[in-house]
C-alpha cells in the first residue's frame, strides 16, 4: 500500500517537531512492505508538484502542528488552492501534534479536520493526535527516541487498518486533562520550569527577558 504524506509545518525539516515524528511514523508504516512519499509545504516552489500528487493519490496523510488551536496558516493557504476531487475513493487521515500535554487542547482542531476531507471530495480516515511534543527538536537523541517511538507503533497500526479508530486514538492521546494531583505537582515545579524556559530561550537566540511586553504601550486601557 502506498501513502502520500504531506508535512504542513512552516518549519524546515531539520528544525521541525512534526517531521521528526513523521519520520518515526513512516518507519512503522513501511515495516510490512508498504511505501511512502513525503512532501513539504514549506517548499512553496513545489506546491504545483504537491497539488498534482494530491490528485494522483488515493491514500493521503496530512501531518501538522497545532497553531493557535487550529491548522497552520501555510496549510490553510495550500488548501485554498485545491479543488474537490470528483468521484473519488481517496482517503485522508491526519497526524496532529502540539506542545500542550493535555489532549483536550487539540480537540478543536480535530473537529475541524473531521470535516475537511468531505470538502475535498474525499473520505475521512481519522486523526492521530498527541500533545506534549514541544521539546522533540531540542532534546538528546535518546530522549527523542523515547518520545517519538510510540508513533512507530501507530505507523504499523495505520498500515494494518488504514484508519485511526477513535478509541485507539483517545488512548494514545492521554491525558485528556491533568488530574488535580498533576496540577498541584506542576505548580510545585513551576520555578524549575521557568528556569528551563530561560535557558531554552537563550539557546534559541532570545536576548530579552521572557517577561518583556514590547506591545504593552499600544494597548488601549
Amino acid at each position: 500500500m502506498d501513502l502520500l504524506m504531506i508535512s504542513c509545518t512552516p518549519r524546515v525539516k531539520e528544525k521541525s517537531n512534526t517531521d521528526k515524528i513523521l519520520d518515526e511514523f513512516k518507519k512503522g508504516y513501511e515495516l510490512c512492505g508498504n511505501t511512502t512519499e513525503t512532501l513539504y509545504l514549506y517548499k512553496r516552489n513545489e506546491w504545483e508538484i504537491i497539488r498534482k500528487k494530491f490528485y494522483e493519490n488515493d491514500n493521503i496523510l496530512f501531518a501538522l502542528p497545532l497553531y493557535v488551536e487550529c491548522i497552520p496558516g501555510i496549510m490553510a493557504e495550500f488548501l485554498e488552492t485545491l479543488k474537490p476531487k470528483q468521484n473519488s475513493n481517496t482517503k485522508i487521515g491526519f497526524l496532529l501534534q502540539g506542545g500542550f500535554v493535555e489532549a483536550s487542547q487539540l480537540r478543536c482542531c480535530e473537529s475541524y479536520l473531521e470535516t475537511l476531507p468531505s470538502l475535498l471530495g474525499c473520505e475521512y480516515s481519522g486523526t492521530l493526535l498527541k500533545g506534549g511534543m514541544f521539546a522533540v527538536s531540542f532534546i538528546g537523541s535518546k530522549m527523542r527516541k523515547q518520545m517519538t517511538e510510540p508513533f512507530y507503533n501507530m505507523g504499523k497500526y495505520y498500515a494494518q487498518n488504514n484508519y485511526f479508530h477513535k478509541e485507539v486514538v483517545n488512548d494514545f492521546a492521554k491525558p485528556e486533562y491533568f488530574s488535580k494531583k498533576e496540577i498541584f505537582l506542576y505548580n510545585v515545579v513551576s520555578p524549575v520550569n521557568k528556569l528551563f524556559m530561560k535557558v531554552f530561550a537563550k539557546k534559541l537566540g532570545c536576548k530579552v527577558s521572557l517577561n518583556n511586553k514590547p506591545y504593552q504601550n499600544y494597548i488601549k486601557r
